[in-house]
């Protein structure tokens, strides 16, 4: 993705202080911007009676295994693949480095911060005023795809295994990528290599979050409820502590990791494309009261020139539910607001 595309969508985003640093202080009070009084009298109750369902990466040549992704697709749009072909071996030490990088001092991380209106690098996610709400984490944010576009300013030196680990996982995650969305246009009856094409030279975005542990958990949020941006999101869970939470009939639904999957969701391009035949599904993250909690997120975009709206095989038989636009249009219109429901401004 061009990075002046980027860069346009998310303008804006204000410095704030590092979310670790604060939380090593082992302060009673947490500052008022991270206080949420609407969780603290929650009124979504948790059903922890339910998970998400689980795809067999090996499996979706067959046909039981496919109509179960069209299902989780649809019924959740969320869900945990297994044996996607990641080697456990790369996996692994993406974790380690991933970890080493948020255990570096403080000046060290800094020298990867965010530039004045920009969101690639070491900071936070969209901090649009100075009275505005924060969320209780610190990330990294790198665009590894396309290759000719990466900024390696801000790929960390140190650990020293940490850039080329990081490439190979980036290469991994864009072959799981193309796979499924071939399974999903093959389910949505439309062409896999046209779906495809869009993410062939995909944008990739990759965000290592740290979520420090918080003594007062339950009035603040590691990530506020909203819906992915992108077409597919692809999120590995980086070490044993549980936090994310997706939003199903009314409940938030907390997601249980399976070691060695990845946990895949579809996100507003997908839902768009599809016409509404899958779900782009509000999630969340809690904090932990004791303990901190890493994931890596990577956000699976079409390629600069796509045209983001409804399929042209799927509007044949039915009305488009959705605008048709660009892509810089779209992601200036989908990052320009806060909090879910920016997925009804593209609705006709």
């Amino acid at each position: 993705m061009d990075t002046k595309v980027v860069s346009r969508a998310f303008a804006g985003s204000l410095p704030v202080d590092s979310v670790q640093a604060l939380a090593s202080k082992n302060l009673k009070n947490i500052p008022s911007r991270y206080i949420r009084p609407e969780i603290e009298f929650e009124v979504v109750p948790i059903d922890e009676s339910q998970q998400i369902p689980v795809i067999d990466m090996s499996k979706l040549d067959h046909g039981d295994e496919q109509k179960k992704l069209h299902q989780a697709c649809k019924d959740w749009g969320f869900f945990q693949l297994i044996n996607h072909g990641i080697a456990d071996e790369l996996i692994a030490k993406m974790k380690i480095d991933t970890q080493e990088f948020f255990k570096l001092p403080m000046e060290e991380k800094m020298a990867y911060a965010q530039l004045p209106n920009e969101i690639e690098g070491y900071g936070q996610t969209l901090v649009r005023s100075a009275d505005q709400k924060l969320d209780w984490n610190d990330m990294l944010c790198l665009f590894p795809l396309p290759v000719p576009l990466r900024n390696m300013r801000f790929w960390p030196t140190n650990p020293p295994s940490f850039r080329e680990t990081f490439d190979k996982y980036s290469t991994e995650l864009h072959k799981v990528t193309i796979y499924l969305i071939k399974r999903i246009a093959k389910n949505l009856g439309t062409d896999p290599k046209m779906l495809s094409s869009f993410f062939e030279d995909e944008a990739q975005v990759i965000r290592m979050n740290y979520y420090p542990p918080c003594a007062e958990e339950s009035k603040v949020l590691g990530a506020s409820p909203h819906s992915d941006a992108a077409g597919l999101t692809l999120l590995l869970q980086v070490n044993e502590v549980e936090g994310l939470q997706i939003k199903k009939d009314e409940k938030w639904v907390p997601v249980k990791p399976i070691p060695g999957t990845l946990i895949v969701n579809m996100g507003d391009i997908i839902e768009i494309m599809s016409n509404g035949e899958y779900r782009s599904i509000e999630h969340r993250v809690v904090v932990n009261q004791e303990k901190e909690r890493l994931s890596m997120v990577a956000f699976q975009n079409p390629k600069v020139g796509t045209e983001i709206g409804p399929l042209a095989d799927l509007v044949k038989t039915k009305k488009a539910q959705y605008k048709t636009m660009s892509l810089e249009e779209y992601l200036i219109l989908r990052l320009s607001g806060k909090g879910p429901g920016m997925l009804n401004q593209m609705k006709l």
